[in-house]
């Protein structure tokens, strides 16, 4: 996938892996690699950036003896996704243009 193409849509498709649960970043990781390909390197950046602008919030939970950090979609988050969606909707339209 081309970089620049990705940087786009990193903030959108982590925020629908938290749609549905609550995750910590090497499950976010896992399930992102389904799609695309991302790293942790890249993903603890992108989860910080998205807390700063209100939406994810985190908690720390216990697991195994060592503190597991898990983000959540605030309603902030929730209705940012929502607009994404729209917005990709868009995008699908045009890409079924080109691929017609």
């Amino acid at each position: 996938m081309d970089s620049q193409l990705k940087r786009g849509v990193i903030d959108y498709v982590v925020l629908a892996a938290l749609k549905h649960e609550d995750s910590y970043g090497y499950k976010i990781v896992q399930d992102i690699s389904e799609i695309m390909e991302i790293s942790e390197s890249t993903l603890y950046p992108v989860l910080r950036r998205l807390k700063k602008q209100g939406f994810l919030t985190t908690k720390n939970v216990m697991h195994q003896s060592r503190v597991r950090k898990y983000y959540s979609l605030t309603k902030k988050g929730r209705a940012r996704l929502k607009e994404a969606a729209d917005d990709f909707r868009i995008f699908r339209d045009i890409y079924e243009y080109i691929v017609r």
